[in-house]
């Protein structure tokens, strides 16, 4: 998921950012989501649980005084000269959730607004993460053998904002237990990492980020510190109003808590490939894989985003039981009473599967001419080691300060051609996407997430078969995440940018499935489409029954 969280940033004339003590200045009241843990027959219990405010972008302040430790983008050198110094002298204090960060939550479900003002200023963006029961640490969710199921709405997300869920490899009590000088904890949101190794992180390992920490150019209230903190992390969700993307991001560091990193092993610049973490991950994402009409805003995409949305991902391991090897991500839809399975790739070179299996990605990153760090890293093996320590949930918007989300919704790189295989992954514009824009012209955009269930596989949704068969995978997936690269990722292949042109029959009764391959240069099939679906052109080597 994800670039840097300096991409979340707090404008204003207090610095929301994140300490290792506890204020007393601002009440701390976690606002209460229940969710479902569900078993096989349909039964499913209720938990009573809360969310808390990422820890930085709290209010952070001298332990005596409301003098803050943290101003615009920079430190106070008194208050903070070194890291452990910085650590001892700051406080992180309580989050009016609503008034300041536009976060609410209405039973079963939580709203992320993307721009809140208060009196202090305007907050742009937000993180936070689902407490357990007992409200004092961070719920871990062994996903291995087991699905998780949401409804989300992103029909006020547009081009270049992204509606974030993952997880990632926290320690439950963020960092309390282990780390001398922080005394605030998972109550007070610390511990963040995930696999971009950020370095905007103002407390790592309960010591302070100051040291070599340099303002932001483009962010007048973010930076970055000599260290990052590096986590296995399992993208479930980044998506907008017009593409959405899922993807597992395994790391070489040990797994269950934040790695602080330093010098090549964060992967900075040209040192990417360097990192702990396989920061460009192994996504499936809908518009990217050749299947232009499934997902998209109205009633002629497959999966209209004007319209809440239920999505179902499964966790299949080798042998079929929690301790087993991960190796397979399934991904399935359901909206309107029906459930949809992921649609297959489309593209030349790629198996028409639709789930994320190490095959997959093997093939998918040979054909968009793409680094294998997914591989190089231990693949879904390792990232089911970070599952086997549990994950902690995190639900998030934001905007893209490094490369305005193009990644996501646009071409990426921009230094290939958009018919190159890999590179378009959504039909926003190239031009879209700039932070100052959408914070000036999008201030009312949201997210909502509601009705998360966990549980036994094919426990936690219902609905009526559509497409029960429409891939050669075992069963089905869509995308929820994709690579988040903090630089550059490098397909090259080639697909168009445009949508799909409907150029041909549309036949009665034929033997080729819908969301199936019917034609194109070097296609060895034959027959026709079922009836209901057209054989439609995508490329010159890519015809589709749609």
């Amino acid at each position: 998921m994800k670039f840097s969280t300096s991409l979340f940033t707090t404008l204003g004339l207090i610095a929301y950012v994140s300490a290792q003590q506890v204020g007393t200045l601002t009440a701390e009241t976690r606002p209460k989501l229940t969710w479902q843990k569900c078993t096989k027959g349909g039964s499913c219990q209720s938990q009573a649980a809360s969310i808390v405010l990422d820890a930085n972008w709290r209010w952070l302040h001298s332990t005596s005084s409301a003098t803050n430790c943290y101003d615009g983008n920079k430190w106070d050198k008194t208050l903070c000269p070194d890291n452990v110094t910085c650590a001892k002298n700051c406080a992180v204090d309580g989050a009016n959730y609503s008034g300041t960060y536009g976060i609410s939550t209405t039973g079963t479900g939580v709203t992320h607004k993307f721009v809140q003002k208060d009196q202090y200023g305007t907050n742009v963006g937000s993180r936070v993460y689902l407490m357990d029961t007992t409200d004092s640490k961070y719920e871990l969710f062994m996903l291995k053998n087991k699905e998780f199921t949401f409804d989300v709405d992103v029909s006020k997300l547009t081009c270049g904002l992204n509606g974030a869920l993952y997880f990632v490899s926290m320690a439950a009590d963020g960092g309390l237990s282990t780390e001398p000088n922080n005394k605030a904890g998972a109550k007070y949101g610390t511990g963040y990492c995930d696999a971009q190794c950020p370095h905007d992180i103002k407390f790592i390992k309960g010591e302070a980020n100051t040291e070599g920490w340099e303002g932001s150019a483009t962010d007048a209230n973010a930076g970055n510190g000599k260290y990052g903190t590096c986590c296995a992390e399992m993208d479930i969700w980044e998506a907008n109003n017009y593409s959405t993307a899922y993807t597992p991001h395994p790391c070489s560091s040990p797994e269950g808590s934040a790695y602080r990193c330093s010098g090549t092993e964060c992967g900075d610049g040209d040192a990417r490939y360097s990192s702990v973490c396989d920061k460009d991950g192994c996504d499936i994402n809908p518009w990217r894989m050749g299947n232009r009409t499934f997902y998209g805003p109205g009633s002629s995409f497959t999966i209209n985003t004007n319209e809440k949305i239920t999505v179902v991902t499964q966790f299949i391991t080798k042998d079929g039981t929690a301790a087993g090897d991960l190796v397979e991500i399934r991904r399935k839809w359901v909206q309107g009473g029906k459930v949809f399975e992921n649609a297959p790739v489309n593209i030349p070179g790629i198996p028409s599967v639709n789930s994320i299996t190490d095959a997959f990605c093997d093939s998918a990153k040979t054909v968009f001419g793409d680094r294998n760090a997914h591989k190089e890293k231990g693949g879904l093996v390792k990232m089911g080691k970070a599952m086997d320590k549990g994950m902690v949930l995190v639900m998030s918007i934001w905007a893209d300060f490094a490369v305005r989300m193009l990644w996501l919704d646009s071409d990426w790189p921009l230094d290939k051609p958009n018919t190159d295989l890999g590179v378009s992954r959504g039909s926003c514009a190239t031009t879209s996407g700039e932070p100052k824009e959408l914070i000036a012209n999008s201030p009312n955009a949201q997210v909502a997430f509601s009705n998360i269930r966990f549980g036994d596989i094919d426990s936690t949704y219902s609905g009526t078969p559509v497409n029960p068969n429409p891939g050669s995978s075992s069963s089905s997936v869509v995308p929820t995440s994709t690579v988040v690269p903090t630089t550059t990722v490098k397909p090259t292949s080639t697909v168009p940018t445009t949508t799909a042109q409907p150029t041909t029959t549309a036949p009665s009764g034929g033997n080729i499935g819908k969301w199936q391959q019917c034609g194109g240069i070097n296609w060895g099939g034959s027959g026709t489409c079922v009836s209901g679906s057209t054989c439609t052109k995508l490329n010159d080597y890519y015809s589709q029954c749609l």
